[in-house]
């Protein structure tokens, strides 16, 4: 049986979960699912710009780790991009935390994806 995954922290959820090519209704594509763990690695690499071993710290992740999130990530939404397919974000092992210096760092439930209370522990899946 594999390890159970460990809580990734993100700084929020997407103000949108899906994208699609224009002028096709969604029930006619075929679906990608992206991690919000993987979007998060994503913003953090790509748009902030960071290196891995400063994002993986953000994330609570070891470098390696951020380097396969964002390993996947990549192919997930260059999938979706290439082949015109519609890309759901959503679900994984999360907890969201906050990005102000003046707020409560305590990690918050991601909503209705679980709580990451511990190593692995009350965490849901992305759904398949």
């Amino acid at each position: 049986m594999p390890r159970p995954r460990c809580c990734r922290r993100i700084a929020g959820e997407p103000p949108a979960g899906i994208f699609k090519p224009a002028g096709i209704p969604g029930r006619f594509l075929e679906e990608v699912v992206l991690g919000l763990d993987g979007l998060e690695a994503l913003r953090l690499a790509d748009l902030e710009g960071l290196y891995h071993e400063d994002a993986a710290t953000r994330m609570g992740v070891s470098r390696a780790t951020f380097g396969r999130i964002v390993e996947d990530a990549r192919r997930r939404v260059a999938e979706a991009l290439v082949e015109g397919k519609l890309l759901r974000i959503e679900g994984g092992p999360v907890a969201t935390v906050a990005t102000d210096a003046t707020a409560d760092p305590a990690p918050r439930p991601s909503r209705s994806r679980g709580f990451c209370a511990g190593r692995g522990s009350g965490t849901r899946k992305a759904p398949s």
